[in-house]
This record gives C-alpha cells, sequence and structure tokens, in this order.
C-alpha cells in the first residue's frame, strides 16, 4: 500500500458559510475521519492550517506568506493509504472538502525516500 498526502485547498463557497452551516461542515469532517480512521485507510486526520505564514528564500531572507494573488490557498491536510494512486482518487472524492466546501484536494503519493521497506 502506498501513502499519499492530501492537500486542501478552499472553494470560494467555504468562506459563505453561517455559524449554523460552519458547524454542520465541521460534524461531515468529524465523521468523515472517524469513518477513515476505523476503516484504516485514513493514517492521520491532519489539522486545518491558519491562514498566515512566513517563507523562506534560498537566499535565507523571509517573507510574509501565503500572498494575496494567490488564488487556491491551502486550507489543511490528511494522510491516505490506498492501493495507489487511483484508489486514493476514489478516496478523496469522498472529502468534505469537495462536498462541503467547493474547494479541491491535490493528492501526493510519498517517494518513501530513505524507508525501509
Amino acid at each position: 500500500m502506498a501513502k499519499f498526502m492530501f492537500v486542501y485547498r478552499d472553494g470560494d463557497e467555504s468562506k459563505e458559510l453561517s455559524p449554523e452551516e460552519m458547524q454542520q461542515a465541521m460534524q461531515v469532517w468529524m465523521d468523515w475521519i472517524k469513518n477513515g480512521m476505523e476503516a484504516g485507510w485514513l493514517l492521520d486526520g491532519g489539522d486545518a492550517l491558519k491562514p498566515d505564514g512566513r517563507v523562506v528564500n534560498p537566499d535565507n531572507s523571509v517573507t510574509d506568506g501565503p500572498f494575496a494573488e494567490s488564488k487556491e490557498l491551502v486550507g489543511g491536510y490528511s494522510m491516505v493509504e490506498a492501493a495507489d494512486l487511483d484508489a486514493a482518487v476514489e478516496l478523496a472524492k469522498d472529502s468534505p472538502m469537495i462536498s462541503v466546501h467547493k474547494g479541491t484536494v491535490e493528492i501526493r503519493e510519498f517517494a518513501g525516500v530513505g524507508k525501509e521497506e
């Protein structure tokens, strides 16, 4: 089984949720995470990321980020295990990021560099 990271990028509609809708959305996330953990394919439910941060550049200068021109801000991540990329894609299709927030899920396989099988 391969390990993948799901990178969640917010959709425009996620910013228009009422407090009640946000609570419902949070429950959908909690249920999705619980089901994935119980099924064994979700290795780490990850976490949401705060909107601010810093970027270290090749010259060691540090800038504030992410930048306003970025249309698709990373909102969070999870780690999953699946047979292959296609199977990971199918798992991502059920993510609340797709169904609730109308955002996207980027799926990246871990290279496993330096790990012995």
